[in-house]
């Protein structure tokens, strides 16, 4: 049969600070994996903190508190007799690294710190750590008390060593490392390491799933050997969800996978390998070739194997894992799984909320955002209900469930539906005005029914008649409407009336609401926000109006994909409401309506929403200004229209990933094409008309940049976001565009392609 090892990787749902519920998750993840008859138990990156704790790790009580929860894990029965890999953060010389401390029965094995740290996009992590940069090598690291006197160890090597157990090697890389063009795992793979730990806090993204299992398998492709990879799950604090899906890959293979968006709060995923079918595969000639050119690791011998007795087979298992097909999810399917997991994560953890509130416009985004609470809503219900839910995750969900709901936590009480989780903590309204349709109003209360949400219908004509009122009465003033022969600054303001007004009464109602429906407990409603992706990098918002929030669950999705989700939601869920809303012309409805003129989004905006998506990526991830993306534009839009184009920011539907490698660089290749700027590539423009629709955006995104100062925090889902706080930092305040040297180069690139058009049109 082999040398047979089993060995566990795990997801936790970790909260930054939560000193002891964070311990006893991963005593609980030791546990498990030991029930599993595992001997090796690795979690995730920074795993007794939190991930997200930011500046808190420039503090010393989180070092200290660190090494208190340590010794509390590492002296616990359940984790004896087995190898524990945890995450830390350590300081060792008067620096701070972002660490694992490999331990077995009460001796510390090796303090391993991380050599690449991630420092890009939303992480930071150069702020609070050090990178350790002395490759194949260890010193010696002075035990601090508390966990001294349990390990009776004075000093433990720290630095970067493999460990040999009677039977193999193991080493760790840590999340960032893996992303790196030289990554750890390939210099220990030829110095004889066979299995490889990585660690991660690696957050989620629409579509990411498939890159980051295109490098886990390349890991073990090419180089041969066992990954255990281990991430973060949930919100643990911040603007970002961590979604999970630790997987357990041999030479390229998924063996095992664990949830990707769920409500466990421990989830440990085990395999059992065969050690040999690693030796085996890793006969190559020219690979020997290159083992004898590789410098060695330091290695740090532990007297004990991992692989079951020659006795017999494993008591757990009479045979490695079967390779198993990768589960993946669709875009629309990410988004209402991650958005509804963040917003309970978010809900059971605020201390005393009692639930959400909502301004319902009878548009696209509120509309998405409620249906987002209501798939939060279904995901409960189905915990609760569904016999394949883990009991332990059955129990806190039914805990968390009564508390927000206002049950007694004694009670037999349980959600008869989704409806009743909803109606229970989910507030919704329209704040209608004389400029609003009876249509976004008929369509708000039919979506609020369907959902089953406590749902106001009101006007506020009478609150926004007094504020003008009020304001002609000390100017004697009148403003109007454009058309009404009003100037445009009139306008502006009597639409950002109505819009502001509509978020100081989302707010009257939410502290008041729970009230006024006699909730035994205390405690307000969270107000959510409904601003897209797209309208943020636009700045297509009124400065605090009801894109003003506690929190706003779409604000890093695109239009395009939120039009995915409600279609989706709206097979998936039977809900036929959501159709209108998928057919109906965005619009604030905040100027007056007439049969020549309905106010339009885009026409506002002067530019669509899947154009929106391209400037976006075009400026965040491509990293161009105004002439790289003019210059890229040309090119993209200049071509003639294809013969059957794509829907613009048509979203991947591609579920239930084969396990070749091939299926997978092919369905990462074609992601990457969907995604990329061409989506809507082949429109024929002259260079003229690109460089004014360039213009316009870079002159809207510059002028409207401080909105995203004070912009709700919202999840992060795609890679272009605006979010000011942590992912896209830039200024505030531009010069202005007109003959800025960017746009005098543009003028002469658009008069010099025009002469020699009509110089080509003379021939």
């Amino acid at each position: 049969m082999g040398r047979l090892v089993t060995l566990a990787t795990c997801s936790l749902n970790q909260w930054v600070l939560d000193w002891v519920g964070n311990a006893d998750r991963i005593i609980e993840s030791v546990r498990r994996a030991k029930a599993a008859g595992a001997m090796l138990r690795v979690g995730p990156e920074l795993e007794i903190t939190g991930y997200g704790c930011l500046d808190h790790f420039l503090e010393s009580d989180t070092f200290l508190h660190s090494w208190e929860m340590l010794a509390k894990i590492i002296s616990h029965p359940d984790c004896q007799d087995i190898i524990v890999d945890v995450g830390m953060p350590v300081r060792h010389r008067n620096c701070r690294y972002n660490a694992r401390v490999i331990f077995y029965n009460k001796k510390i094995i090796l303090i391993r710190p991380k050599s690449s740290l991630a420092n890009d996009g939303n992480y930071r992590e150069m702020r609070y750590f050090t990178p350790w940069m002395r490759e194949r090598y260890t010193e010696n690291y002075y035990l601090e008390s508390v966990v001294a006197e349990i390990t009776g160890q004075r000093t433990v090597p720290f630095g970067d060593a493999i460990i040999s157990t009677l039977d193999t090697a193991f080493a760790a890389e840590t999340c960032e490392e893996l992303f790196t063009p030289n990554p750890p795992h390939i210099p220990l793979g030829l110095d004889g390491c066979e299995i490889f730990t990585n660690s991660s806090g690696s957050h989620f993204e629409i579509r990411k799933i498939l890159r980051r299992l295109t490098l886990i398998r390349e890991a073990t492709q090419q180089n041969k050997g066992i990954y255990l990879y281990a991430n973060q799950q949930g919100c643990d604090g911040d603007r970002m969800y961590y979604d999970g899906c630790a997987m357990i890959l041999v030479n390229g293979k998924v063996v095992a996978q664990g949830s990707q968006f769920s409500l466990n709060d421990v989830e440990v995923i085990t395999a059992t390998v065969d050690l040999e079918e690693v030796r085996a595969a890793r006969f190559a000639p020219s690979r020997g070739l290159q083992v004898q050119k590789q410098e060695s690791y330091p290695r740090i011998d532990i007297d004990v194997a991992l692989s079951s007795p020659k006795s017999g087979p494993s008591p757990v298992q009479l045979g490695p894992s079967s390779e198993i097909s990768l589960k993946s999810s669709s875009p629309p399917e990410e988004i209402a799984q991650c958005c509804a997991m963040w917003l309970w994560d978010y809900l059971r953890r605020c201390g005393g909320a009692a639930g959400y509130f909502i301004a319902l416009s009878g548009g696209i985004d509120s509309c998405a955002t409620a249906t987002l609470v209501f798939s939060m809503c279904r995901m409960v219900h189905s915990a609760i209900h569904s016999e394949a839910t883990d009991p332990a995750t059955r129990k806190q969900v039914i805990s968390d469930c009564r508390r927000i709901c206002d049950q007694p936590a004694d009670s037999d009480w349980l959600p008869s539906s989704p409806q009743d989780i909803c109606g229970r903590i989910f507030h919704t309204s329209f704040m209608g005005t004389v400029n609003s349709s009876k249509e976004t109003r008929n369509r708000a209360k039919d979506l609020a029914a369907a959902i089953g949400a406590y749902h106001i219908d009101c006007d506020i004509d009478s609150i926004v008649g007094a504020l003008t009122t009020f304001f002609t009465t000390i100017t004697s003033f009148t403003p109007r409407f454009k058309q009404n022969g009003g100037s445009p600054a009139e306008g502006l303001a009597l639409q950002n009336i109505q819009a502001r007004l509509r978020m100081v009464v989302s707010y009257l109602f939410a502290q008041l609401l729970p009230t006024v429906r006699q909730r035994r407990s205390g405690g307000g409603l969270l107000v959510l926000g409904s601003a897209n992706v797209d309208e943020q990098l636009r700045g297509y918002l009124t400065k605090y109006d009801c894109s003003s929030a506690d929190i706003n669950p779409i604000g890093g999705i695109s239009k395009t994909d939120l039009k995915s989700f409600i279609a989706h939601a709206r097979d998936e869920f039977d809900m036929p409401i959501l159709h209108d809303f998928l057919e109906a012309t965005p619009t604030a409805e905040l100027e007056p309506i007439s049969d020549t003129y309905v106010q339009s989004d885009e026409a506002d905006m002067g530019m669509t929403y899947a154009e929106l998506s391209v400037f976006g990526r075009l400026r965040k991830v491509h990293k161009l200004g105004i002439w790289g993306m003019y210059e890229k534009l040309v090119y993209l839009w200049g071509k003639p229209a294809p013969e059957a184009p794509r829907q613009p920011g048509e979203a991947s539907t591609a579920k239930g990933m084969g396990s070749s490698t091939t299926d997978v660089h092919v369905k990462a290749a074609k992601q990457e094409e969907e995604e990329a700027p061409g989506a809507i590539h082949g429109r024929g423009l002259s260079p003229q008309e690109v460089y004014e629709k360039v213009r316009r955006f870079f002159y809207y995104f510059n002028v409207n940049r401080h909105k995203a100062t004070i912009l709700p925090p919202g999840l992060h889902l795609e890679e272009y976001s605006p979010e000011d706080n942590r992912f896209d930092l830039r200024p505030f305040l531009y010069p202005t565009m007109a003959g800025s040297w960017p746009v005098q180069k543009i003028e002469e690139h658009v008069a010099s392609m025009e002469r020699q058009k009509e110089g080509v049109n003379g021939a």
